[in-house]
């Protein structure tokens, strides 16, 4: 489920500024599109749906969830886990296990966290390419590829669905043991009224829950 977990944030990375480096021009206007647009808002949320079909084909598996950003703030949910950050705290949370892992936020150690994405830290990470259209969730949109230029990643390739309005509502991420998750976005709501409250561990709503605090 972490695993799984992680490869949302991935997902999510990508809605809420899109990674470009070097590449053809088309993908590189639409990419600089979508940040206009994101890089304009006060507040969004959003909710996923993120599908994984095993290198094998005998797996497949779906979970659904939310994502709310305030500016550098973020909150992502899926199935029985959160990850909470306030931009000085990230909290942890497995309701299976009902623990909270607690850690400072580095930006240095974040690297798949929505923040990292609104600076320039992947500007030389990622090669671009637009490759056509694609009808996703009933809507033409056009696709970018993007390619690490580094072997630290532990996915091959991220695609990018951008519908006509600049919004991206999905895409695909290639893991290098050949899994492969496909996730939608929908509800799409910008400048959304989310309360900081959103954004902080409240361990009063949590009875019993272990505090396992890394800081």
């Amino acid at each position: 489920m972490k695993r799984l977990l992680v490869l949302c944030v991935v997902a999510l990375c990508s809605i809420v500024q899109p990674a470009f480096a070097q590449s053809d021009a088309k993908a590189k206007t639409i990419l600089e599109a979508v940040s206009k647009k994101i890089n304009g808002l006060k507040s969004l949320k959003a909710n996923f749906a993120l599908h994984l079909l095993s290198a094998n084909g005998k797996t497949k598996q779906t979970k659904k969830g939310s994502f709310f950003m305030k500016g550098p703030k973020y909150r992502v949910s899926l199935g029985e886990q959160e990850i909470i950050c306030d931009n000085k705290t990230v909290w942890t949370y497995v309701k299976a296990a009902n623990e909270v892992q607690v850690s400072n936020y580095n930006p240095n150690d974040q690297t798949l966290s929505p923040t990292k994405l609104f600076t320039n830290f992947y500007d030389k990470e990622y090669k671009y390419k637009y490759i056509g259209t694609r009808k996703v969730g009933g809507k033409n949109c056009n696709i970018i590829e993007l390619v690490p230029t580094g072997s630290g990643k532990q996915f091959s390739k991220v695609e990018l669905a951008v519908d006509q309005s600049n919004t991206i509502v999905g895409g695909n991420v290639y893991e290098k043991n050949g899994n492969q998750y496909r996730y939608e976005v929908s509800g799409f709501t910008p400048n959304a009224a989310i309360a900081d409250a959103q954004f902080t561990f409240d361990k009063k709503k949590y009875p019993g829950v272990e505090v396992v605090d890394l800081r």
